[in-house]
């Protein structure tokens, strides 16, 4: 059985599926990358815990980021937030987001907690 929640005409923030939990792109409010990195990673733990899961059940995470040179800021504040010993499999990559004052974007696959 498929589930989706906050479903719109173009996307749902949550689909479940089989025990696994997907986020559409979250991206965060704020003028730095740091800001908006908090922010989004506040935002993907409210999503996990209305889908049943949090962040140390994620399996994998996609970052995009608009400059490469970022990267290690946005990291600063990736590594503070993931679970000690439960990091997800992620790749990173620099996009053109869909505005110029996006700085990073997440998108989770996660498992439901038990």
């Amino acid at each position: 059985m498929i589930e989706r929640i906050d479903t719109a005409t173009r996307m749902s923030k949550i689909v479940k599926h089989n025990g696994t939990v997907y986020l559409c792109g979250q991206v965060g409010a704020g003028d730095t990358v740091a800001d908006q990195t908090r922010d989004c990673l506040g935002r993907i733990e409210a999503l996990l815990a209305k889908a049943g899961s949090s962040p140390k059940h994620i399996l994998q995470a996609i970052v995009w980021v608009a400059d490469m040179a970022d990267f290690d800021e946005m990291n600063a504040v990736w590594d503070a937030w993931v679970p000690e010993g439960e990091a997800p499999a992620r790749a990173c990559g620099e996009a053109k987001l869909a505005r110029p004052d996006l700085k990073v974007e997440i998108i989770i696959t996660a498992a439901v907690a038990e």
